[in-house]
């Protein structure tokens, strides 16, 4: 059964759906480009849009990461640093180390905090491993990234620092029930009622 739309736990559900993706056959051709009027282009930002369209998240433009970012931090609500606290749904804007590109670069969907300043992501045009081209890479992959200097658990090593900061969409409400979701309206409670001999009778 899918999540319920709009919330994060859909936008994680989507995003994850799309590992393993890869362009092609021209460079940068996606179908996530092909969604935001810029196929052809690097396409993380695009990948980001296209999966909280079908998540029926709403997010600022990021094709351009700069200005997503810049939107986010209008709206208040972005975080960063070593005490910011990453949640499942976050939007994470990396500049990565001596890449030469020195600002926000790539995008990608917080998929967990491992509570050890580290991140699960997923990211369209990244590489699977720490070789390839982390910000053009062609594929959509589950990485692990930092925002912490000092990161990693005994089972992994410490990542460098690449992620800048978070922007948290507004997430709409979800339903406490699954009959409250079906309905559309909370559901009548029952209680004994001495009219009807004792047996249970609808409240609202």
């Amino acid at each position: 059964m899918a999540e319920a739309q709009g919330s994060a736990a859909r936008l994680v559900e989507v995003a994850l759906a799309e590992v393993g993706t890869i362009e092609g056959p021209k460079d940068n051709e996606t179908k996530y480009g092909k969604f935001t009027k810029s196929n052809f282009q690097p396409w993380c930002g695009s990948f980001c849009m296209w999966v909280a369209n079908k998540a029926g998240v709403k997010i600022p433009n990021t094709v351009y990461t700069p200005a997503g970012a810049s939107a986010f931090k209008k709206a208040k609500s972005w975080f960063e640093g070593e005490d910011a606290k990453p949640q499942a749904g976050d939007i994470v804007y990396f500049d990565f180390p001596a890449d030469g590109v020195d600002r926000i670069s790539h995008v990608g969907i917080v998929i967990q905090d491992n509570g050890d300043g580290t991140v699960d992501t997923v990211e369209g045009n990244t590489a699977g491993n720490k070789k390839g081209d982390q910000r053009n890479g062609g594929e959509c992959c589950r990485k692990t990234r930092a925002y912490k200097k000092k990161n990693g658990s005994k089972l992994r090593r410490s990542e460098l620092v690449s992620i800048v900061g978070f922007g948290r969409p507004k997430f709409a409400a979800v339903a406490k029930t699954a009959d409250e979701a079906k309905l559309g309206k909370p559901v009548a409670k029952k209680t004994a009622s001495k009219s009807s001999g004792g047996k249970p009778s609808a409240v609202k």
